[in-house]
């Protein structure tokens, strides 16, 4: 076995891999090295985890040195730590000979328990995690050629002699220098020249360098820079170092360290994974991310390795953070042309996904319908799984109004049902089929992907059965708060076998090199509490949070799902729920998250500030998110600042700055049919909500009738209840209370459909409103209604639904023939200082003069006329405010 040849992607004996070795036997030692050095079990159980993680990271495309080693082994030791290192350098000092190394892997075989075993022998089991590492690192060392050998063993050399000045800067032995100096003293030409003449012959038969060495021979010049950057930023934290004698090696010895190191090129799987990981830190960073240093490293290994048709992905995606839309087009078609033979299912599938991010939804399902047939023809279920999610996220998040021409000629499931579905009902296959077909091929991440989309779907559509007609038709036409929750659960609880996905593109032990980064950290004393007691437990839960670091992908899921959770409560009512859930994906999920995701987190705890503490407090906050994300068109930031100056302003009376924040998001949304719709439906409901406070009922109404259509076309259900609100309201202050109430009660019927409690709580009231409207005879229905709707608008209302309450209720009282004023004032005067006192934060000028007007009057028929005049003269200042208003936010507009 010693003279085959090593294939491609075979596993490589590197000097790290030996170091693990070495710890492993100190870990579980062989019958002749029996002991037990451990104080606790805790300890071992500690080198334990340690040595897992080194296996489970073994295919980096980096290995740590053996400096980096020994730093990971302070940081996890404990009181073992200067054991365990010098056992280590000991073990290493005593391979003196290739004859040692043969030694060497003959005796770690003891470890998995071959031969005689003593009772109190910790052996490992060969088919666990470490047991096969070892049996790989055996297997691949029995592989070798005698000069593999001996370049293996000239590699220990130089892997050693950079751990002088480590050794020297920590304090170690003069036994263990004088064992590491010994190295310095071995005379290893003979050895490299045999493995520099095995090398030069193998490269000249072939034309190229070994597997390990497949790329052209220029791509050790790209491989040396990266390595020559880690090296520096190793030797700039060692300045004492570099003074040590010890330390005072030629700069030869450097480049025989780089030169020997670059034969240790990965294979491609590795850079593959290499590109994954870039690509990871790229969608979490967005536009934050430095782009300039990966993409010259891009360009060369492009150059060098055309066949990796990944880094025309990856320097499109790099392309499309950064705003380069040409050159992402670019990139992608290149990627698509270079995937012809064996991905061009992929290409359109991404290709598709790129048309629909710029805002080509027609296009994008026309790519992506082919794609599907193609995945289909070339039995590639894996990117079917994908497409189908994909054209199902299309067809929820954008507008088209009919899919017959595009879906149903090529894919079955959808076209077994004709034309007759609607655009939900396809959702609505597309999502079950791809959460099958995911489920079936065991991607857990689209799985869960898939779980929270049903869960969006379940909480946006009412359900309605293929065949409506018959015995067995349901009769349930409700959205189900319960499904949504079992959905987000559901999306949860798979994301936590993410360890199982089958992808080829997965690096094994991602999770592991997280863990072992982190420990390179130093842990800073802003991490602990002042006082000595607390730091234990944060030490603890420090390390514990290191042990359970999950790959980024993972972790965006899992956060996702916490946004959708409080975006369900916010359409449900409740806002205390809503805004612990949004604080739970801010604290625990905020640093790993996209810079997408954490925006619309700030843009949902600023909302509430608004809502719930007046716009000082929001306005204060929007500064603060302003300089951490970018704001450019069409972020969310942009939109929130616009959405908060349009309210403010409608509040103090500004009509002009209102008018001019609806331009501004009017202008904002694409002009093409059925994108931006969310942004298109926010800026007709604010122009019409402009109007109304310019008391232009009629063009208010034609907006609101024009918008209503719009989402019934488009099938915009929740928005729909929230424009007949506004139709509502629109008749209600022109004075049409008799038009006004059919549109309040649809409104309360389609928020019973979609358990939409806070917006139907605020139907309610519009329509006690409306009942009131008619005559003082109509006041105590009125008055029930209300007090039906209290509960929810007390207990999650903001501040201008419950100060509307508080007046409304006041309202009731005062027009009530039966209501005496002398008898119960308190009720009346409790409900409209409260309700001043809200407006107040607000600056709702026009409310808080109806507020203070009807104070005025109930102390008038008290005979108050102190109080009466107190409140008078408020009145006047909120009167002469709302007639000329100030622009007090000239710089946030």
């Amino acid at each position: 076995m010693a003279g085959l040849t090593r294939t491609a992607g075979a596993f490589s004996v590197t000097p790290h891999k030996i170091s693990v070795c070495i710890l492993l036997e100190i870990y579980a030692p062989s019958a002749q090295y029996l002991s037990y050095p451990f104080h606790s079990v805790s300890e071992h159980n500690r080198l334990g985890l340690y040595l897992l993680s080194l296996t489970k990271s073994c295919d980096d495309i980096f290995e740590p040195t053996l400096e980096e080693l020994l730093h990971q082994l302070r940081g996890i030791g404990g009181s073992m730590d200067a054991w365990l290192t010098g056992q280590l350098i000991k073990r290493f000092s005593s391979l003196s000979s290739p004859d040692d190394l043969m030694t060497f892997f003959n005796e770690i075989r003891g470890i998995l328990g071959n031969g005689f075993v003593q009772d109190d022998q910790i052996i490992l089991d060969p088919n666990s995690n470490l047991g096969m590492f070892v049996r790989r690192c055996i297997l691949a060392f029995n592989l070798l050629s005698f000069e593999g050998v001996c370049h293996l063993f000239s590699s220990i050399e130089v892997y050693c002699k950079e751990e002088l000045c480590y050794s020297a800067q920590y304090g170690a032995s003069d036994k263990n220098l004088e064992s590491l100096t010994q190295y310095d003293q071995m005379d290893m030409e003979y050895v490299m020249d045999k493995a520099t003449e095995k090398l030069e012959l193998q490269k000249n038969a072939c034309g190229s360098l070994p597997f390990h060495l497949h790329t052209p021979e220029a791509l050790f010049k790209v491989t040396e820079g990266l390595l020559i950057t880690r090296k520096e930023k190793l030797r700039t934290s060692k300045k004492t170092t570099e003074a040590t004698p010890v330390a005072c090696s030629s700069s030869s010895t450097v480049e025989d360290t780089l030169a020997d190191e670059s034969l240790f090129l990965r294979t491609n799987l590795q850079i593959q994974g290499f590109l994954m990981e870039q690509a990871n830190k790229i969608e979490i960073h967005g536009s934050s991310f430095s782009s300039s240093p990966i993409e010259s490293f891009l360009e060369q290994l492009q150059n060098l390795a055309p066949e990796l048709h990944r880094v025309h992905f990856l320097r499109y995606l790099n392309k499309l953070h950064s705003d380069d839309y040409f050159s992402a087009l670019d990139n992608l078609l290149r990627y698509f042309d270079y995937s012809m033979y064996g991905r061009y299912e992929i290409a359109l599938l991404c290709l598709g996904m790129m048309h629909f991010r710029f805002g080509h939804p027609n296009l994008a399902l026309e790519v992506l319908t082919e794609a599907v047939r193609v995945s289909q023809q070339l039995s590639n279920d894996t990117c079917l799984a994908y497409t189908l999610a994909a054209m199902s996220n299309l067809l929820s998040e954008m507008g088209i109004a009919s899919t017959t021409s595009v879906l149903g000629s090529s894919y079955s499931p959808v076209t077994s049902t004709a034309s007759s579905l609607s655009v939900q009902q396809r959702v609505y296959i597309l999502l079950k089929e791809s959460l099958r077909r995911a489920d079936s091929l065991k991607l857990r991440r689209l799985v869960a992907s898939n779980h929270l989309a049903m869960a969006k779907f379940e909480l946006m559509h009412v359900q309605r059965p293929l065949l409506s007609f018959g015995p067995k038709a349901s009769i349930r036409h409700k959205t189900c708060p319960v499904s949504v929750c079992k959905e987000i659960r559901l999306g949860a609880h798979l994301i936590s076998d993410f360890s199982s996905e089958n992808s080829t593109m997965t690096v094994d032990g991602s999770l592991s090199t997280i863990w072992l980064k982190n420990l390179q950290k130093r842990w800073g004393q802003d991490m602990f509490s002042h006082d000595s007691g607390s730091r234990k437990s944060s030490i603890f839960f420090q390390f514990y949070d290191r042990l359970v670091s999950i790959p980024g992908s993972v972790s965006q899921l899992i956060g996702a799902s916490y946004l959708l959770r409080a975006t369900s409560w916010e359409l449900f009512g409740s806002a205390p729920m809503a805004r612990m859930n949004t604080l739970v994906y801010a604290t625990l999920f905020g640093d790993s998250s996209s810079s997408s995701d954490a925006e619309l987190a700030y843009l949902k705890l600023i909302q509430h500030l608004a809502l719930y503490k007046g716009y000082k407090d929001a306005f204060a906050a929007l500064k603060i998110a302003e300089e951490k994300f970018l704001t450019v068109s069409k972020s969310k930031m942009l939109l929130l600042k616009l959405q908060l100056l349009h309210e403010h302003a409608l509040h103090r009376g500004n009509l002009k700055l209102a008018q001019r924040m609806c331009n501004e998001l009017g202008g904002l949304a694409s002009t093409t049919m059925g994108v931006d719709m969310e942004l298109k439906v926010e800026a007709s409901l604010r122009e019409a909500r402009t109007l109304l406070a310019a008391k232009q009922y009629s063009q208010a109404a034609n907006v609101a009738h024009s918008l209503f259509c719009t989402c019934h076309k488009f099938n915009l259900q929740i928005e729909k209840a929230s424009v007949l609100l506004l139709l509502a309201e629109i008749h209600k202050k022109s004075g049409n209370a008799v038009l006004g109430l059919p549109y309040a009660l649809a409104s309360i019927s389609f928020c019973q459909s979609f358990n939409l409690d806070l917006l139907k709580a605020s139907a309610t009231l519009t329509l006690a409103e409306l009942w009131l409207g008619l005559g003082s005879n109509h006041a105590k229905r009125a008055l029930d209604l209300l007090h039906g709707a209290f509960p929810m608008i007390l207990g999650h209302g903001g501040l201008e639904l419950r100060a509307r309450a508080y007046i409304f209720e006041a309202n009731c009282y005062l027009s009530d023939p039966s209501f005496s004023v002398s008898t119960d004032s308190e009720t009346v005067l409790d409900s409209l200082r409260q309700a001043s006192d809200e407006l107040e934060a607000l600056e709702y000028h026009e409310l808080a003069a109806e507020a203070l007007y009807l104070i005025s009057m109930v102390y008038d028929k008290l005979g108050q006329l102190e109080k009466r005049e107190e409140a008078a003269a408020l009145f006047k200042m909120h009167i002469l405010a709302l007639e000329n208003p100030q622009d007090v936010e000239p710089n946030m507009a």
